[in-house]
Formats: structure tokens, C-alpha cells, sequence
């Protein structure tokens, strides 16, 4: 049985909804009842930051799905090892490889998985192509996405991507001990991104560069500032790893990582 902590999350659904077509066994757990759940889906209440409430869902599991979520992953990991848990697959960041110190809470996750005693595999996506979302409101009502560093390209990753990675790795042998760096399959930048959309909703979408301090105070609304910092630093000082394109996608998959133009196409009514 697999067990997929975070399963009414971006990643977390789609990882429960690959993994029952496929015919496994799994446990989903979040912090709240999901509603109508997955077909043949076993659902748990538990919470990552209250380790004693996911023993329940470990009974009987000998695989994880784990999100960086809560502050003890020791905690975690040994209600896992206690309830027949012996393989752990990681959602990170990437940026717990680039910037260690200011993405600290996944790369203290990492090590804890790492030092755990179980098999693992760490996955570190980049930015996400389900950011764009955050453009939505503008792009419907003035057909405009307002955004910092207007100019510099990141190599965002679908969703749907990293969740196939994960369904493929936690139902495969042959993944212990490696740390995939996941990415789409090219570089774009946000006026680039902007551009995509218009052409998934098939009118003009303008593109208005925000300074810096604009974004920041934005994302302070819904992020704590160390994480605000973090984000502006790889959006407007990226590492060249963080603007490099990656296989890994190719080589859990077999296939291509899929395009932003993809995603947006999936997803153009949001954008109206």
C-alpha cells in the first residue's frame, strides 16, 4: 500500500488519481475530508505537523509519499518506520539544492530522509507552470499580467509532470538513493508566459513589468517574507542551475517534460 500525505494538493491529487489507475493500493491523507474521494481510495484525516495522527494511515503501507509539511520530519519518518513504512519518496524544491540556507526547512526534510534508514528518493521541481494562476484575476478583467524581471527565463514545470514522476517512482524499483531536478522543457520568461496565454485565450495579453519592491509587497500578502526573499532572488538573480533544463523528466518517464503552452491550454478557462 502507498500512502500520499498532501493528497487534495496541486501535486498530491494527481499523484492519488495516477497511482488508483494504475491499479495500487493507496491511503490519502490531508488535513481535511476531501470530498468526493477517488474510487477504491482509502482516505485518512492526519496532519504532518501532528505526527501521532498519521499513524492510522501507515498500518499496512510500505511506501510514502511525503510533502515538506510541519516541523519535525524525524517525528514523521519514525511514526513511518513504526507502522511498516521502508520507502519514502520526497516532494522538495530545488531550491533546497541551490539556496540551502534560505530554503532550509525542505533541505532540513531532505537530510532527515536521507539519515531515515529507509530507501528514498528526493524530488526538487522549480517554479511551477500553476503559478500562472496567480495571473488569472488581471488577465480576465484587463487582459494584463502584472510581474517582476519581465525578461529572465525559467524552465517551469507542469504540475501534472512532477505528479507522473512521483506515481512512477513510487510504484517502480530502481529510484533508491536518486534526487531528480525537475523542469520543464524549456526556458521561458514571464513576458514570454504572458504571451502564451493570449494565445490560449486568443486575444493580445499585455505584459507590465512590476520593480522589485511592487512584487515584493504583493507576495507578502500570502508568503512569510524569508520565503518572499527566497522566490525574488531565483525570479530575479536565478543560478544557472535554476535556468538550466533538465532530463529527469525524460528519464523517469520516457518522455518529454511537457510545455508551459500545454499547461495553459488545460487550463485557459481560468484565464477567461
Amino acid at each position: 500500500m502507498i500512502v500520499v500525505t498532501g493528497a487534495t494538493g496541486n501535486v498530491g491529487r494527481q499523484v492519488v488519481d495516477a497511482l488508483a489507475a494504475a491499479g495500487e493500493e493507496v491511503t490519502a491523507v490531508s488535513r481535511r475530508d476531501p470530498g468526493a474521494a477517488t474510487a477504491g481510495v482509502r482516505h485518512r484525516q492526519g496532519d504532518l505537523a501532528a505526527p501521532d495522527s498519521l499513524r492510522p494511515a501507515f498500518d499496512g503501507a510500505d511506501t510514502l509519499f511525503l510533502l515538506v509539511a510541519g516541523d519535525d520530519p524525524h517525528a514523521v519518518l519514525d511514526a513511518a518506520k513504526t507502522g511498516g513504512i521502508r520507502r519514502v519518496v520526497l516532494l522538495s524544491s530545488q531550491g533546497a539544492g541551490t539556496r540551502p540556507l534560505a530554503y532550509a526547512h525542505p533541505a532540513g526534510f531532505e537530510a532527515a530522509v536521507r539519515d531515515s534508514g529507509l530507501g528514498w528518493t528526493v524530488l526538487r521541481p522549480g517554479g511551477f507552470a500553476s503559478n500562472a494562476l496567480a495571473w488569472a484575476e488581471p488577465v480576465r478583467t484587463r487582459r494584463t499580467v502584472f510581474a517582476p524581471f519581465g525578461d529572465i527565463a525559467l524552465p517551469v514545470i507542469d504540475p501534472a509532470d512532477v505528479a507522473q514522476v512521483a506515481a512512477t517512482v513510487l510504484r517502480e524499483d530502481g529510484h533508491a538513493g536518486r534526487t531528480y531536478e525537475l523542469t520543464g522543457p524549456a526556458a521561458l520568461s514571464p513576458r514570454q508566459r504572458a504571451q502564451v496565454i493570449g494565445e490560449a485565450v486568443g486575444e493580445p495579453v499585455a505584459f507590465v513589468e512590476q520593480s522589485r519592491a511592487e512584487a515584493r509587497q504583493q507576495m507578502l500578502r500570502f508568503m512569510p517574507e524569508p520565503v518572499v526573499d527566497a522566490t525574488l532572488g531565483i525570479l530575479g538573480e536565478p543560478q544557472p542551475a535554476e535556468q538550466a533544463v533538465t532530463s529527469d523528466v525524460q528519464r523517469v518517464l520516457g518522455r518529454a517534460a511537457g510545455t508551459f503552452a500545454g499547461w495553459t491550454a488545460r487550463h485557459a478557462a481560468a484565464f477567461g
